[in-house]
């Protein structure tokens, strides 16, 4: 595929073997919203499906469908033979197209949210590449080979563009992190104090500070049950069966909570109707614990911020099998409540899904339906409901519901496979 220039996005298939700059007198001043200008989003090529006839590479197309004639994409494949394959496979399906860029760069996972370039803005009204640690998770040492490979992703992005690199020995992923683009931070603490048990919030503001730019942090506690660590245990579900969680990450934020302007945050809320399911009864409890956090909270410059609901789609169970990537993964897990994996034998699993789990791009937001042939209509009122919401709080932005069960069948949404590359006034 033919690829043209623009102001940042290189056309090579290869990354720079150039080291990133160094500059002992830089600083970061801020990392932009998502909500606000980009110039373009990445996404990275799936290798491999998470369960057998879910089709990841099917999700990956429909977000590019909707976001191809608005925004620049850059698609980074993890070797020469799946660079190929991508490019013979979009160039049938939308020609040739001068906002579509590939990229050879060595990855894993899917998850270009947590593990892809953090792009700031620095005191010398330039980019460069903040760099947190990374340890698949939580579900492995930083030193791993296959984790050192996605945590390096965003440095070799940074040597791609010639870029300095900021880094950090702290462990944190993007999809755990939501800023105004003014100053503030929300964060769950489970999942940060998860990756940092040796370090104080204290200490970790300040790492957030140094290389976000952000001026407050606010902690919530806990995210949703079906982002709970899959080595936790089983959940008990309304039926007293048991179901696993599918490689999580034990309480993103953006499952739940997320900025849609600098004074707003959209926050999940569950139905009382629902609280027989224990689930959702759960759930229930920890987000109203984090909207009493949020209500009393203040931005950067003291006011109070503006929380809008919208509803989650409900406990969505699966199976996964003898043979499926994420059975072959937590068939192999320790699990902390003394449990034993029924090896051989097929699972319920829950799948880690979301209405706030959307991806915001200057004129689109794609968001998720959930809703599927032989579900409860109730599902699909709530996917009207949810793409209602998404257009109140995004006038001017046209809204796009794909269905993305086969990435949340790996434990997360199509937020978590897409990463924002704000435009900058000096670009």
């Amino acid at each position: 595929m033919k690829s043209i220039l623009t102001s940042l996005i290189i056309a090579v298939l290869i990354i720079s073997c150039s080291s990133p700059k160094k500059n002992n007198n830089l600083f970061i001043i801020n990392q932009p919203a998502e909500f606000e200008s980009q110039e373009a989003i990445w996404l990275i090529w799936p290798s491999t499906n998470h369960k057998e006839g879910e089709s990841v590479e099917k999700v990956t197309l429909s977000i590019i469908e909707a976001l191809i004639n608005d925004i620049n994409i850059v698609v980074t494949c993890k070797n020469k033979e799946l660079l190929k394959r991508a490019s013979e496979r979009l160039k049938t399906l939308f020609g040739e197209q001068p906002r579509l860029k590939l990229l050879e760069l060595p990855s894993f996972e899917i998850w270009a949210r947590d593990m892809g370039p953090i792009f700031v803005e620095t005191n010398k009204n330039t980019l460069a590449i903040a760099d947190f640690n990374f340890n698949s998770w939580g579900y492995s040492d930083t030193l791993d080979i296959d984790t050192k490979t996605e945590e390096m992703y965003d440095v070799r992005v940074a040597k791609h563009f010639n870029l300095p690199v900021i880094s950090s020995s702290m462990i944190s992923e993007g999809g755990n992190r939501e800023v105004n683009g003014k100053g503030t931070l929300i964060t769950t603490e489970s999942v940060e104090s998860n990756r940092n048990p040796n370090m104080s919030k204290k200490e970790m503001e300040a790492e957030y500070m140094r290389l976000l730019g952000v001026k407050k942090i606010i902690w919530l506690k806990k995210g949703l049950v079906e982002d709970n660590h899959t080595f936790l245990g089983p959940i008990t579900a309304s039926d007293g069966t048991k179901a696993y969680t599918v490689v999580t990450t034990n309480g993103h934020i953006d499952e739940f909570a997320r900025f849609v302007n600098d004074s707003t945050i959209l926050l999940a809320q569950i139905d009382s109707t629902e609280f027989s399911d224990p689930i959702a009864f759960e759930n229930h409890k920890r987000i109203e614990e984090n909207y009493q956090i949020l209500s009393k909270a203040t931005d950067q410059d003291g006011k109070p911020f503006t929380i809008i609901r919208m509803p989650l789609p409900g406990t969505i169970f699966s199976t996964m099998s003898p043979g499926d990537y994420v059975y072959e993964y937590i068939k192999t897990l320790d699990y902390e409540d003394g449990s034993t994996f029924p090896k051989g034998n097929t699972v319920k699993v829950i799948a880690a899904l979301s209405y706030l789990n959307f991806i915001i791009t200057d004129k689109v937001i794609v968001g998720q339906t959930c809703w599927r042939e032989g579900m409860p209509n109730e599902l699909k009122l709530k996917d009207e409901k949810a793409a209602q919401i998404l257009q109140s709080v995004f006038p001017n932005r046209k809204i796009i519901m794909i269905d993305a069960l086969a990435v949340n069948l790996g434990g997360g949404g199509i937020h978590c496979i897409s990463m924002y590359q704000p435009k900058f006034p000096s670009n």
